[in-house]
């Protein structure tokens, strides 16, 4: 059973496997729904938060010697690990990818890709349908309009398609900050990639770690 409120409904890491799709320069040409920046910096900050949390990322492309690899801000954090290459537009009809993310024996799916009204939808539809807890990483993902981005989202949580942005899902992995084993794996990722955040994190460090002059003596 697919929870959708309540405890069970949050992500966890030991349940969690990540599939990113597409992130490829040929799909960024005609990204309108987002700033490109953020979408590369948002790919590759989800990537490296499940690095941080041992979660399994499965990463795909389509058709790559016509669209070019994967983004290096992406593979650069998994080196030498394959990059599965389809010719299926919907990334849940290729076996390959399939068969390597039930290998992981984890039942919380979560996509990101582009674009989200073709590569991300097909996918999370299907695998939805099939019985698999699936959530879509928004802010992580991208249309060619902004419409387009928001139609499928609807569609995605019409079909039971859970919805969240890359921090959230540090958040309810990370859950408790007394858990401190994946705590500062955490903390880099924040400051690296989560902006004013991550700056504002760094600056509580610096005062912190600052000392308080001590009062002329008279």
């Amino acid at each position: 059973m697919t929870f959708r409120n309540g405890l069970e409904s949050l992500l966890r890491p030991e349940e969690s496997v990540v599939v990113l799709i597409d992130h490829q320069p040929f799909q960024l040409t005609n990204l309108n729904s987002h700033d490109p920046h953020m979408a590369i910096n948002n790919a590759a900050a989800l990537a490296a938060t499940a690095k941080a949390f041992d979660v399994p990322v499965v990463l795909t492309s389509v058709l790559e010697a016509q669209g070019g690899v994967i983004f290096p801000q992406i593979t650069s954090q998994f080196p030498g690990q394959e990059v599965i290459n389809r010719t299926f537009i919907n990334t849940w009809e290729d076996q390959k990818v399939v068969d390597v993310v039930k290998a992981t024996g984890r039942k919380q799916l979560i996509i990101a890709g582009l674009y989200t009204e073709i590569c991300v939808a097909m996918p999370a539809i299907q695998a939805a349908g099939e019985g698999w807890d699936v959530t879509v990483v928004t802010d992580a993902s991208g249309g060619v309009s902004l419409e387009a981005h928001q139609v499928a989202i609807q569609r995605m949580i019409a079909a039971g398609v859970n919805m969240i942005t890359w921090m959230a899902v540090l958040g309810e992995w990370q859950r408790d900050w007394a858990r401190t084993e994946k705590l500062p794996a955490a903390v880099e990722v924040m400051k690296q990639y989560a902006g004013a955040s991550g700056i504002a994190f760094l600056w509580e460090q610096q005062l912190l770690n600052t000392p308080v002059p001590s009062k002329a003596v008279r």
